[in-house]
């Protein structure tokens, strides 16, 4: 029984498989989707660009959703939120089932990018919730557990989606979320404690108390309506960077500068903009996660362009040599989950980023097979190494009653990495994705990956972990 004595001092493992499960119904759906776009494109009559909003639709839904979903895991508990967004994602996988046009399959991305915002929001509640529970830190094996499930997802997801394709077509990548949806609802159900009923707030100090003025008045909704339409406003204009569109900065500028207004004046902020101002070293860890978005994002997709443009290889060879970089990340992210480690691991994937940079510069179009695999090996350390490190200084860096929400946050500035990354390669790539243009993203990554080393080198918050919480590394 989960309160017998001997269980109140180890995590509860019944809630490891939905946790997991949960959190990775994002990066599949994120992975699966690149081997789709061709056959799907070809199937409804549309063109590479209107595919890629595809992609775009569930970056700016879960951009923005992520720490809305986050602040009410924090509010009202995880259970609800996780069930919730599991049923979203099952709505959204038969939505692509019997999709009649492209249009409605970018609403079934904006529907599956909703549901799948409250899986690792909800494990972050539950990794603190049990920390809280059995009175010790528990988090360094299950972060690890999550961060590692995240990465073995992003190496099977593009050749599981080849096979979801091969027996039955395109429509297969969007119903594999249907079964997928029915074992978090039942995992759930089974095995997520039940959350604090109405009127008390799951997370605050004292959690049987009644929420000042009912938990509902501390969901911020304007905030919230502020801090979309500003993040979407300045998505909109960095995927399609255009003299056109360029009107959108300064409404996204002046929407982003009423929602700080807001959060600043009102006494129950969905983003606490006041503690964060006075927790540097929370706000060093977004702009970190953000730094090494950028890096990776944009080696790993102009990397694979290059290879197939630049080095004339074929799809299927060019797959293959991607393939250590999820390795390599799968592998270091295993043997140094347990660490506490946070700066050595920072440094070294900050240094790492920049040596697959300076390796970028030495490709040609007669690179041999062995030194881009290896390249592609180099890449991946930083992928084990700075994910993980982010997680776990945000875990010990936030206020406990803002951990969802936090780690909704984190994810978003991971996001926003991706699509600055994605504009990066678009303005230095060109059209052919050449050898010059990757020599081109391999300066931009160098100096970005410095910045982070720099970044990394002089925050000293990272020699300790923060007086809240005692170190244990056992799940």
């Amino acid at each position: 029984m989960r309160n017998a004595p001997a269980d109140q001092e180890r995590f509860d493992r019944t809630l490891i498989t939905p946790m997991v499960l949960g959190s990775v119904l994002n990066p599949i759906n994120s992975s699966i989707i690149a081997i789709s776009l061709l056959p799907i494109g070809q199937d409804l009559g549309a063109a590479p660009s209107a595919t890629a909003w595809l992609i775009s639709a569930l970056y700016l839904t879960t951009s923005v959703g992520q720490p809305v979903v986050g602040r009410l895991v924090d509010l009202f508990g995880p259970r609800r939120w996780y069930l919730l967004g599991a049923a979203l994602v099952g709505i959204a996988g038969v939505m692509g089932l019997v999709a009649p046009s492209l249009g409605w399959l970018i609403a079934a991305r904006v529907v599956l990018g909703l549901g799948t915002c409250a899986g690792y929001p909800a494990a972050m509640a539950l990794v603190r919730s049990e920390s809280d529970r059995t009175g010790r830190d528990v988090s360094g094996g299950i972060l690890t557990v999550l961060t590692v499930s995240n990465q073995t997802i992003n190496v099977i997801g593009p050749a599981l989606g080849g096979a979801l394709i091969g027996l039955g077509g395109w429509r297969a990548t969007f119903t594999v979320n249907i079964p997928l949806a029915l074992a978090c609802l039942v995992l759930g159900a089974l095995f997520l404690p039940k959350d604090p009923r109405r009127g008390t707030a799951s997370t605050l100090p004292d959690a049987a108390a009644p929420a000042p003025a009912g938990t509902v008045r501390l969901f911020d909704v304007p905030g919230i309506a502020l801090f979309a339409a500003g993040l979407v406003a300045l998505l909109l204009w960095a995927m399609t960077p255009r003299l056109a569109t360029l009107w959108l900065l300064p409404v996204a500028a002046a929407l982003l500068a009423g929602f700080v207004w807001r959060e600043l004046h009102t006494p129950t902020p969905f983003v606490d903009v006041r503690s964060l101002r006075g927790n540097p070293p929370l706000l060093r860890t977004f702009v970190r996660q953000a730094l090494g978005g950028i890096v990776a994002y944009a080696l790993l997709y102009a990397f694979s362009q290059w290879m197939q443009e630049g080095r004339g290889l074929d799809p299927l060879v060019s797959g293959f040599l991607l393939l250590p970089i999820f390795a390599s990340a799968l592998i270091v992210s295993i043997t140094t989950g347990r660490s506490p480690a946070l700066r050595a691991k920072l440094l070294v994937g900050a240094v790492a980023q920049m040596a697959a940079s300076a390796l970028v510069l030495l490709v040609h179009p007669d690179s041999s097979l062995l030194f881009l695999a290896v390249i592609a090996l180099v890449t991946g350390i930083p992928q084990g190494l700075l994910n993980l490190a982010n997680q776990a200084a945000l875990y010990h860096q936030v206020e406990p009653e803002r951990t969802a929400s936090s780690a909704g946050l984190l994810r978003t500035f991971m996001y926003l990495g991706a699509i600055a990354a994605a504009t990066a390669n678009g303005a230095l790539l060109g059209e052919n994705a050449d050898t010059r243009g990757m020599h081109a993203v391999g300066v931009f990554t160098l100096a970005v990956s410095a910045l982070l080393t720099l970044l990394v080198v002089a925050d000293r918050s990272l020699g300790t972990r923060g007086p809240r919480r005692r170190v244990s590394n056992k799940p």
